[in-house]
């Protein structure tokens, strides 16, 4: 497995609200996470800071068998945690008052992956020419469309399309919704905050990533320039893992 992780503050915002992990287990499962924290006054960084370490130390040490679905109970089980660090934190501390993240995380082997999430960061598989969203936004408006009550075109420029329904922290009780998906050597899953998946299109993501003649991390450093150039509005963190057929050889990685 080749992963690359990459994170930058925009071009608006003062702070970098996201974070962002990648980390293997014995070079065979490989676990990453992504989350985009909001609340007032450096609440969403403490949030989404929370949220990541606690998740890496809820799966530390756990033996991630994806068949079966014991990894997708200890991610869900470790999002869960995360939850109640970051919701206990926000209730005895006044600054931290109403402060949450979203989250998505996967783990992966090589014939399977688990995808957790809560909120509107995404992940996405990429195969040959084509790209799966993965995930499903819990917002205000993706609910809206999906009832019929706006067209894509216009949940797409919503001035309310950041609005969330559900994110973690916010609440004592979290539904986390998760789902395992068969993938393949030459396959890739990228995991993202939405200052990337709002600001470049599907078709520049499997153009950058099916670029020739780059590596893994000068790819992620690419989709994180596009949305810089174009506006770079948000916070932007994109996390990409090849599932590679061979490890050793990580100089160009093409996705088929």
């Amino acid at each position: 497995m080749i992963t690359a992780n990459r994170s930058d503050i925009g071009r608006i915002r003062l702070v970098n609200e996201d974070q962002a992990w990648v980390g293997q287990e014995d070079g065979m499962v490989a676990i990453a996470i992504v989350a985009d924290g909001m609340g007032g006054h450096q609440a969403g960084d403490v949030a989404s800071q929370l949220a990541v370490q606690t998740f890496r130390e809820a799966l530390a040490g756990r033996e991630l068998v994806i068949d079966g679905g014991e990894a997708a109970h200890h991610v869900v089980q470790a999002i869960h945690q995360a939850n109640a660090v970051v919701y206990d934190m926000a209730a005895q501390n006044e600054q931290y008052h109403n402060m949450g993240t979203t989250v998505v995380a996967a783990v992966a082997d090589k014939q399977q992956a688990v995808i957790a999430y809560i909120g509107d960061s995404r992940a996405y598989k990429i195969k040959d020419r084509y790209i799966t969203q993965l995930t499903d936004d819990h917002t205000l408006v993706n609910e809206l469309a999906k009832t019929g009550q706006i067209s894509a075109e216009e949940a797409a420029n919503h001035p309310r399309r950041n609005v969330l329904t559900r994110a973690l922290g916010t609440d004592r009780d979290v539904e986390v919704d998760v789902r395992t998906l068969e993938w393949a050597p030459g396959e890739l899953l990228l995991l993202c905050s939405d200052g990337l998946s709002n600001m470049i299109s599907e078709q520049q993501m499997v153009d950058t990533v099916q670029a020739g003649g780059l590596n893994l991390d000068a790819k992620a450093e690419q989709l994180v320039e596009l949305a810089l150039q174009a506006g770079g509005d948000d916070n932007i963190t994109v996390v990409l893992l090849y599932n590679d057929a061979d490890t050793s050889k990580e100089q160009e990685v093409r996705i088929t």
